[in-house]
């Protein structure tokens, strides 16, 4: 499993070149990055929108999601990024989110985030 040890926000408009190639980089594209501490490793990040019902929300507007095992620790965090922030920040405990899991989630785990709307439907 790679060792993902953070999370960049590329906006692909501001690319200068014709397309995106890791050889290449994007470096102009960065817009937003959170690097996690030493001796952690972040699983999938997940875009979950803030409104997914409005059509007229921007495209960044929600939070992104992951599971951050700190392997000195040996403790597991569910993070909540705001994902419009410069720096991703880290939601805590006003009015954020960093839990900690009592048991270690596998690298890999998937889930799905859906609407209330779309849950009442089954």
């Amino acid at each position: 499993m790679p060792n993902l040890v953070g999370v960049v926000k590329i906006d692909l408009s501001l690319s200068t070149t014709s397309g995106y190639s890791i050889s290449s980089g994007c470096g102009e594209c960065a817009v937003a990055s959170h690097m996690y501490p030493p001796g952690c490793s972040g699983s999938e990040i997940v875009f979950v929108p803030r409104e997914p019902e409005n059509p007229e929300t921007e495209e960044d507007d929600g939070y992104l999601v992951s599971y951050v095992y700190d392997k000195n620790s040996e403790e597991l965090n569910f993070i909540v990024m705001d994902a419009k922030s410069p720096i991703l920040a880290i939601r805590d405990g006003n009015g954020s989110v960093l839990n900690r899991l009592p048991h270690r989630v596998p690298f890999g785990f998937h889930g799905i985030v859906v609407p209330d709307s779309q849950l009442r439907k089954l």
